[in-house]
């Protein structure tokens, strides 16, 4: 794939996604090996060019096989949801889900057919979708339904650096962090960390760290209590459920070492001891990650036959059409499906349904 096509979704155009996808696909114009084309409406993607200060010209085109004009043109493909009566900035809005939703769908089916190699996520409003008539609980479930997949996972992509390395070096590796349970209240999330539930979030693990180029991945899987539970002083869940699917996952073959405690998995991960962490719950995970580097982290689905990248931040409605909302996180996104771009044809072998 010499010049792989992403397809950038405008996400809610009411929030700030038509603006930090103004600032990215401007950032990338006219560069050589891809070519970017958001997804949405027009009009909303040129308020939000004006709203960023963003001086590039929106050019609606007909397809993603479009060759790309260079420097200073920021194409898009029109869904016309919207026409030019846009939401206000900053306000839930059904039409503006609806918008979403559709901009959603289209760069999925150009992933599905090849003429896409991967989609590239803005932020959404899960109550403006939901207004819009979607029953799907976010993102992810929406990806599922539309490629015909059951079960989806989330990897945090996570610029590491090398123990020791000084402060601006560039980052030595990548860490993926994963994850047991998704979108869950915490209590239900402890209940749900079970052997058989832990033992399939490792496995799963593994195939995303191989299929995304880590030919020998080394998996450390996090404790849930305070020090690993300390022998089960602080908790039995390390030795009930953790310990027992780690141990099957070594006797599988699989190059996996835990439970580690949580406060000093994930530094070991970021300075290159492991290239992935299980995490069991939503902020065990997403504290280190954003904490360590919020603007560089970006979200990968792993699991849809299709490569999808995201921002992992919301709308952000308090800021939306102010200019003031900082684009770091899209244009990582949207740089790492560059990167992992090369890796759809197998991305497609592996979780095809």
């Amino acid at each position: 794939m010499t010049r792989p096509v992403l397809a950038v979704t405008l996400g809610d155009p009411a929030g700030i996604g038509p603006e930090i996808t103004a600032r990215t696909l401007a950032a990338v114009t006219g560069e050589d090996g891809h070519h970017g084309v958001a997804v949405g409406d027009a009009e909303a993607l040129r308020r939000g060019v004006r709203a960023a200060g963003v001086d590039a010209e929106v050019r609606e085109v007909g397809g993603f096989g479009t060759a790309p004009a260079g420097p200073g043109v920021i194409d898009v493909l029109d869904t016309g949801v919207l026409g030019t009566r846009l939401p206000d900035w900053g306000t839930v809005d059904p039409r503006a889900g609806r918008a979403a939703v559709a901009a959603i769908e289209t760069a999925t089916r150009a992933a599905l057919a090849g003429e896409a190699a991967g989609i590239v996520t803005g932020p959404i409003n899960k109550e403006a979708i939901w207004q819009a008539g979607s029953q799907h609980l976010g993102h992810t479930e929406m990806l599922g339904e539309l490629t015909g997949v059951t079960r989806q996972d989330t990897m945090f992509v996570v610029r590491g650096r090398a123990e020791g390395a000084v402060a601006g070096a560039a980052p030595a590796h990548h860490l993926r962090i994963f994850f047991t349970t998704r979108h869950v209240a915490l209590r239900k999330a402890l209940d749900q960390i079970t052997e058989e539930t832990v033992g399939r979030a490792i496995r799963e693990a593994t195939t995303a760290l191989r299929v995304f180029g880590t030919e020998h991945p080394r998996l450390a899987v996090a404790a849930v209590n305070p020090h690993g539970g300390e022998g089960g002083a602080f908790g039995d869940e390390e030795i009930v459920h953790i310990t027992p699917a780690c141990e099957r996952a070594r006797a599988e073959g699989l190059d996996v070492t835990g439970p580690v405690p949580a406060d000093s998995v994930f530094h070991q991960g970021l300075t290159g001891r492991y290239d992935g962490v299980l995490s069991h719950f939503h902020d065990q995970g997403h504290i280190p990650a954003k904490t360590y580097d919020f603007d560089g982290t970006i979200s990968v689905t792993v699991g849809l036959p299709i490569l999808r990248t995201s921002v992992d931040h919301g709308t952000a409605f308090d800021i939306a059409g102010t200019g003031r909302a900082d684009h770091g996180t899209m244009l990582s996104a949207y740089r790492a499906g560059v990167e992992y771009a090369p890796y759809a044809p197998q991305i497609r072998a592996t979780y095809g349904t």
